[in-house]
């Protein structure tokens, strides 16, 4: 479910004057629309710099996809916008990070940005699970999966992101060919098998008018693709199909019914053998 947002000059005085110690007096605010989780999420500028600004009171229900955001947020580098600070007080936790360039990822078929999101998964897949508290996928899909012994296969050691909706990739058209791609959005950051933040594009590609067949090619090119088993593949199709089914009757909007459809697609695909 979204979290309702607000403006930037609803936050108390206090906080907004421990905002503009980090950036000096903001000249420009301008309200972001993507994303789910914050209350808060603007790109400020000031004399300076520029930043991109998330916030959640501190009582929120979902306050601790704040905390998990500034935790991870330096084992990131090369792979998502550096937390430049953070701001907890006057009832608010807010983070100031550096505000990129470039456009929401295209998932479309035959777009240039698909190598350029494979290329920021393998940057992924290579980057150590730093020693924080993490959610665990076997934990986060255990009711969902057609059967308890099918979580062995979502278990593991490795960092993954878990959101790969294309507003949470952006893409430089400026950098060198290869790493023009970051995540935002770092809030479901949670440990597990390698191979799942592919498996988790698959279903965005879908989506986005792939078949599943030829999104499961684009995520065959990142290397962690290739160490999933095939029954493990079709057990994390299952799962989230579930998962989506549940959310969509749950809050159907064009959104949710699109990725159900995507999850239901694909689980047919893998079922099908």
């Amino acid at each position: 479910m979204a979290t309702p947002r607000i403006g930037l000059d609803r936050l108390p005085p206090a906080a907004r004057a421990a905002v503009e110690e980090h950036t000096g007096p903001l000249l420009t605010v301008k309200e972001t629309a993507e994303g789910f989780n914050s209350e808060i999420a603007a790109r400020v500028t000031s004399a300076t710099g520029t930043w991109h600004i998330k916030g959640l009171r501190t009582e929120h229900p979902r306050a601790w996809t704040q905390r998990r955001e500034a935790a991870v947020a330096p084992f990131l580098t090369g792979l998502a916008p550096a937390l430049r600070w953070r701001v907890e007080t006057a009832g608010w936790d807010l983070l100031g990070f550096e505000a990129l360039g470039g456009h929401h990822a295209d998932y479309a078929p035959g777009s240039p940005d698909l190598p350029e999101v494979a290329a920021l998964l393998c940057r992924l897949g290579e980057t150590p699970c730093p020693g924080i508290e993490l959610r665990h996928a076997e934990q986060r899909l255990e009711h969902y999966a057609a059967h308890p012994d099918d979580l062995r296969f979502f278990a593991g050691t490795h960092l993954l992101h878990t959101d790969l909706n294309n507003t949470n990739v952006l893409v430089d058209d400026h950098a060198p060919a290869g790493d023009r791609a970051r995540l935002v959005d770092w809030a479901w950051a949670t440990r597990g098998a390698a191979w799942l933040d592919a498996g988790y594009w698959v279903i965005w590609l879908i989506a986005a008018g792939h078949t599943p067949a030829s999104a499961e090619r684009r995520a065959a090119e990142t290397p962690s693709w290739h160490t999933a088993p095939a029954e493990g593949i079709t057990a994390f199709a299952t799962a989230n199909r579930n998962l989506w089914s549940e959310i969509s009757t749950a809050g159907p909007d064009p959104w949710t019914l699109r990725l159900a459809t995507a999850t239901t697609t694909w689980h047919a695909h893998r079922r099908a053998g």
